[in-house]
């Protein structure tokens, strides 16, 4: 039996998260089997101080581009990106905190509840999603553009979001507050021949990342040493013709958080787009060659250990802003399990021009089936299949030792735009779909594309070799006291001192 509500209930700023029932529902090859999930308006807003719920601020929406789970404090926190609107309306960037019930037998999600909405902000101006050109008036110059995508928690408890358009890693502290930024690897940055660009794509740009393809995820070792970020595709000059769309190879970039520098760059490799088409019904639905590094990407990356890691691969294909009715054929959503024992560092490596690694370069190890097969999972049991799968996390252990895999999607605002760039509302019932004016509301029978967040559980045996992040402990009340004593005995020596 599948029941599935797409309706809101609505009290004020609240709202209650439907829940989407299986019961015996058709398991697959994954690793990890689905337990439920829920349905989050498309209509909900967030905690930001406003009484407007206006698209640009504070619809909660493009809330799971990342996830992420303290389990010291029991709460999540899910990554909104740079807005509605591709980048072209003001929105300041920011995540939502929130807390879930997790059934401890079954891994069960229920009763979502958001608890704080966190603004980034430098020197006290904020962050914004509009694109560098429109912000800053320079497409060479990035400022304070941000497109969020990817979040981890230090174990001092700062904040590390990978950001799309420089590509770039900054350290918040948790109240938002920008600290410091990483230094790109010079490889990855997008140019115009010798110039630096933010903005445009091919054949403007000729180096450096894809446009909109910047990091996509991020997770920290265990112990907080080093930090993965993951291009979503490879880079614009790496592949066949110099072209990034028609290759699978993708940069894993490590970098060591004490200093902000780069340390390592790896090779992932997308899954091949012959594999992914023969999954297709007929010929009419496959992807072309240029889709394999465009079509085809990463949406977030999670540790295990200092050297396993999940990745969660997706087409572009499914329930979104375009198309709104799911009616184009999947062929994939998947989390792969990774290693990255005897990968060859291509830092100083290129790949333009081949679609082939050179001699001696060997890639990350990819499981070679994979660890989730979402939409494999939500095929069999007949569910609409949300396009932008970008959040994952391992969340909490359950009473037999398993773990609960909670996995969310990114409904871009529920907001599409045309080519001159004026923004629409896309409300749908699932199987045809409505554009209409930005915050005018959707006509009767239709709503906005909510969000959906998805439990799955694995069994420890599974997830051998999790090594949960670390955390700086609070200090004791003793540790405190004696914190206190060394800080009154050191003031004393230097009023001394300067006494003399």
């Amino acid at each position: 039996m599948i029941r599935t509500n797409y309706w809101l209930s609505l009290l004020g700023r609240s709202f209650v998260a439907s829940v989407v029932s299986i019961v015996g529902f058709v398991t697959s090859a994954s690793a990890a089997t689905m337990t439920n999930s829920l349905v989050i308006p498309g209509e909900s807003t967030d905690l930001y101080p406003s009484n407007s719920n206006n698209a640009n601020t504070n619809r909660l929406g493009g809330l799971f581009s990342d996830l992420y789970y303290d389990r010291y404090s029991n709460v999540y926190y899910g990554l909104v990106d740079r807005g509605p609107g591709g980048g072209i309306i003001d929105y300041k960037t920011r995540v939502q905190k929130f807390s879930l019930d997790v059934d401890h037998n079954t891994g069960a999600i229920s009763n979502f509840q958001l608890l704080d909405t966190i603004l980034f902000t430098k020197n006290g101006d904020n962050f914004n999603g509009l694109n560098p050109n429109l912000l800053n008036g320079n497409s060479g110059t990035l400022g304070l553009s941000l497109d969020s995508e990817g979040f981890a928690i230090a174990p001092n408890g700062n904040y590390y979001i990978s950001d799309e358009y420089g590509p770039s890693i900054y350290e918040f502290s948790p109240t938002g507050k920008f600290i410091r930024v990483f230094e790109t690897p010079g490889n990855l940055l997008s140019k115009a021949g010798s110039n630096v660009n933010y903005v445009d794509g091919r054949p403007i740009i000729t180096s450096g990342r894809q446009d909109n393809r910047g990091f996509e995820g991020v997770t920290l070792s265990p112990d907080g040493s080093k930090l993965y970020a993951m291009l979503q595709d490879p880079l614009v000059n790496e592949g066949a013709s110099n072209d990034g769309r028609r290759s699978q190879n993708l940069r894993l970039v490590e970098f060591d958080t004490a200093t902000g520098q780069s340390t390592g760059q790896y090779i992932y490799q997308l899954e091949s787009l012959s594999d992914i088409n023969d999954r297709l019904p007929g010929t009419a639905d496959d992807f072309s060659a240029t889709a394999q590094g465009r079509n085809i990407a990463i949406s977030a990356i999670t540790a295990l250990n200092d050297k396993e890691f999940l990745v969660l691969e997706r087409d572009n294909r499914g329930l979104g802003v375009d198309p709104a009715t799911s009616a184009q054929p999947t062929g994939s959503k998947r989390v792969y399990k990774i290693n990255l024992t005897g990968a060859t560092d291509v830092s100083n490596i290129s790949l333009a021009g081949t679609n082939n690694l050179p001699s001696g370069v060997t890639p990350v190890s990819k499981s070679t089936s994979p660890f989730i097969d979402i939409a494999d999972i939500l095929k069999g049991n007949g569910q609409i299949i949300p396009e932008k799968f970008e959040g994952l996390a391992i969340g909490p252990q359950l009473a037999d030792g398993s773990y609960a895999i909670i996995m969310g999607t990114d409904n871009d605002f529920s907001v599409t735009q045309n080519s001159s760039n004026v923004q629409f509302d896309v409300c749908t019932d699932g199987t045809n779909s409505t554009q209409v004016p930005i915050d005018s509301g959707c006509p009767a029978g239709k709503s906005l594309i909510p969000s959906y967040l998805y439990s799955f559980k694995a069994s420890s045996q599974e997830l051998q070799g999790f090594v949960p992040p670390e955390k700086i402990p609070e200090p004791t009340a003793s540790a405190g006291l004696i914190l206190l004593g060394l800080s009154a005995f050191w003031l004393k020596r230097q009023t001394k001192a300067v006494s003399h």
